[in-house]
């Protein structure tokens, strides 16, 4: 069934299969990882339906069992497939004021703490070591990818499209708060 979300907001990764059976392990985006299928049937980019049928907790990630994957070689062939949910499944609830989709971060433009356009957000990964949001400069060239800390991204302005961002190196270049100069 092709159900592909019209606004689909990423729920989870697919990583390597676990043991035998089809099971996969999951890195969940979601608050709690085990609610991972309380949304409904999940989605990957071609629109490709994906029942849980089971989950269960193991260390940093999920074990999934998907309604139709049997095997290895099943749920090895979906290592990397990336899972979405329409936003219209998720609880109208209101978020924090520090957290976000990530989806609503990409596209945003960065600027610098003096406001002057950097470039913008084209993606926000996790390699392992916390979330790096990637940037296409405004001056072109190369992405460049910058911790998603507090520190260097102070902050998100969702209604305007920005967020602020400082560099590292200018984090460390600044003088101590609390010293006088």
């Amino acid at each position: 069934m092709n159900d592909k979300p019209t606004n689909p907001v990423l729920m989870g990764v697919i990583g390597a299969p676990h043991g035998v059976r089809g099971q996969v392990r999951v890195r969940s985006h979601t608050g709690d990882p085990l609610a991972l299928g309380d949304y409904g049937p999940l989605f990957d980019t071609a629109g490709r339906r994906y029942e849980v049928a089971d989950i269960r907790p193991a260390k940093g990630v999920v074990i999934v069992t998907f309604a139709g994957v049997t095997g290895r070689d099943a749920a090895e062939a979906l290592g990397g497939t990336e899972l979405f949910v329409d936003r219209s499944q998720l609880p109208d609830e209101e978020l924090d004021e520090d957290e976000f989709f990530i989806e609503d971060l990409i596209g945003l433009t960065a600027v610098s703490a003096d406001g002057a356009a950097l470039g913008q957000v084209i993606a926000v990964h996790d390699f392992g070591g916390g979330d790096v949001i990637e940037l296409r400069p405004e001056r072109g060239g190369r992405t460049e990818l910058y911790p998603f800390t507090r520190a260097v991204v102070p902050e998100i302005d969702l209604d305007a499209g920005r967020l602020t961002l400082v560099p590292p190196g200018e984090i460390f270049a600044r003088p101590e708060e609390d010293e006088t100069p």
